[in-house]
């Protein structure tokens, strides 16, 4: 998911360098709502291993 975040980065930024406005702000707020779920699902198994972690110990 990540991956598709950087990818829409990158969209958004050639696409706002070539003056597409509308297409650059939408492929960033995709790229911001990627990321921003990336990084829950990350959190979310972190916790899980930590708290995985504690009951093995």
């Amino acid at each position: 998911m990540l991956k598709w975040a950087l990818i829409f980065l990158v969209i958004s930024l050639i696409t706002g360098f070539l003056g597409f406005s509308g297409v650059s702000a939408a492929t960033a707020t995709i790229a911001k709502v990627l990321f921003a779920i990336a990084l829950a699902i990350f959190l979310i198994f972190l916790i899980l291993a930590l708290m995985a972690g504690n009951l093995a110990f």
